[in-house]
């Protein structure tokens, strides 16, 4: 895969393919992933769906399950979708189904790897500054991401020694400062909670 290419190039091969398109971001927090995919969502020419690994990893712990759900069920060609993580209750909650016939954006930390890479069309690796993509993640998720930074780092650290993302997508964007790639980088977009209630009996 070429590293650099025109992501607009990219993305104009896509929407001229008959073929779905299916689009991993990947990177770090604080990186841009989320703003990538809202503004790829609100340009594409047709309605496309849009898939944030913060919606279905299973609590702080839960960042290798969730990327592997991104090949498991959000990308599998029969009823895909996935299991909506309650952050307030702590818990497991709806199932999200995806149309399999519609584009689909899938975004967050451990959207790219061999497995899923082989499913989808297009893939892109976001990266900053650590210092900068760092206090702009606490300045819009607080407190509750501070306290789950370097419970995060070890499982993104281990995400990026076995699956070397980076090297899988098609396009990296880099902003100012950004550095190599090196595993004591870290970061999540943190979902805000409250004081969580005890789940329900299953």
């Amino acid at each position: 895969m070429t590293r650099h290419p025109d992501l607009a190039a990219q993305l104009a091969r896509l929407q001229a393919s008959r073929s779905r398109a299916v689009i991993l971001i990947d990177g770090p927090a604080g990186s841009g992933k989320s703003t990538l995919a809202g503004r790829l969502a609100d340009t594409w020419p047709e309605p496309i769906q849009v898939a944030g690994l913060d919606d279905f990893y299973p609590g702080w712990t839960g960042l290798a399950a969730g990327s592997a759900m991104v090949s498991q069920t959000v990308l599998r060609p029969l009823d895909p979708g996935f299991q909506r993580w309650d952050w307030t209750r702590d818990c497991a909650g709806d199932w999200v189904s995806l149309d399999p016939t519609r584009p689909l954006i899938v975004e967050g930390c451990g959207a790219l790897t061999p497995d899923s890479r082989r499913l989808a069309s297009l893939g892109i690796w976001c990266e900053l500054d650590p210092a900068e993509r760092k206090a702009r993640a606490l300045a819009r998720d607080g407190m509750v991401f501070a306290q789950h930074w370097d419970e995060w780092a070890a499982q993104e650290a281990e995400h990026w020694r076995r699956h070397r993302p980076w090297e899988l997508a098609d396009v990296t964007l880099s902003g100012p400062g950004a550095p190599d790639h090196d595993p004591s980088r870290t970061g999540i977009r943190a979902a805000l909670r409250q004081q969580p209630d005890p789940c329900p009996t299953m």
